[in-house]
């Protein structure tokens, strides 16, 4: 059984029709990156894999001891949560949340597993300080070892990336290849820069409220879909 089977999706935003009936399988370690226009439905169809919006039609099954609360989520930041006034720490911490069951307080595994996120993003010496006053590029970070908390298994990030200057964006792209290849996370990321998805990652999903298109980068390279949107988008 795959990690995540997706069977006959369709999902509505603000009463129009967002995702219609898509259906795919995430396998363990894929690393796959979902691409479309503006507006094609990929947040969407995230918040849907999520249970964080609910499906019109069709199911989201997980296998292999997968559940959707042990799922790493990073979202699109908004301007409110720039601003979040609490320290590295407790916002990496807070990432074991899902973990902590029926426990009232975090325990000793939970602190050691924030400690070595935050090595791991290499902001350990960040876990005093306040969130707030970091760069966007720290932020993120720390956004993503919040996620990692969560989850030994599957990330969904919602272009990490979106606001960041060049530097801080290749480094934050070498992070999530790292935790990929390196501890073996399934990664699903939506992506605008259409660039990076095609020479980075496994499979490439492509949504225009329908599934354009799903499988290996190098099939995809070879599909009408591709073709489509390298008719759009700068090279």
């Amino acid at each position: 059984m795959p990690l995540m089977a997706c069977r006959h999706l369709t999902i509505y935003y603000e009463n129009q029709c967002a995702v219609k009936d898509v259906s795919f399988d995430i396998e363990a370690g894929d690393y796959i990156c979902i691409v479309g226009e503006n507006g094609s439905g990929k947040s969407s169809l995230v918040k849907g894999l999520l249970g964080l919006v609910p499906l019109r039609t069709g199911r989201v099954t997980c296998g292999e001891g997968l559940s959707r609360n042990s799922i790493g989520y990073l979202p699109q930041q908004t301007m409110v949560q720039k601003d979040f006034p609490a320290s590295v720490y407790e916002i990496v911490l807070s990432g074991c949340l899902s973990r902590r069951g029926l426990r009232p307080f975090y325990s000793a595994g939970d602190k050691k597993r924030a400690l070595e996120n935050l090595k791991s993003m290499g902001i350990l010496e960040l876990k005093n300080k306040s969130y707030r006053d970091l760069s966007g590029g720290q932020q993120q970070r720390v956004l993503l070892a919040r996620a990692l908390c969560a989850t030994d298994q599957m990330l969904l990030l919602d272009e990490p990336v979106t606001g960041l200057d060049p530097i801080a964006t290749t480094e934050l792209y070498d992070l999530i290849g790292r935790i990929n290849k390196e501890q073996g996370v399934t990664v699903i990321m939506v992506s605008h820069d259409f660039h990076y998805a095609v020479t980075h990652a496994g499979k490439i999903l492509h949504m225009d409220e329908e599934l354009l298109f799903y499988g290996s980068t190098e099939e995809y390279l070879r599909s009408d879909a591709y073709r489509r949107m390298t008719g759009r988008v700068d090279l």
